[in-house]
């Protein structure tokens, strides 16, 4: 198959592995989320107020808009 299909050939590790999991039930092929994955929420609500924050006052920090705003960083 590698000589077929070049690099976009799987390796026989990961069809063994792709085999396992769905002999096991698991039928995704997508990631799941891991955990400590970032999770970003950008909202049109979320940009107004920061846009507001910063127009009310230029010099205001990313750490002060985050603890306004009830965010983390």
């Amino acid at each position: 198959m590698k000589v077929q299909h070049g690099d976009a050939c799987l390796s026989p590790q990961q069809v063994y592995e792709w085999t396992r999991m769905f002999i096991n039930g698991i039928s995704s092929v997508t990631d799941s989320p891991r955990p400590g994955q970032a999770h970003r929420v950008v909202t049109p609500e979320a940009i107004a107020a920061d846009e507001a924050i910063v127009k009310e006052n230029r010099r205001i920090t990313v750490n002060e808009i985050a603890a306004h705003l009830d965010m983390s960083q």
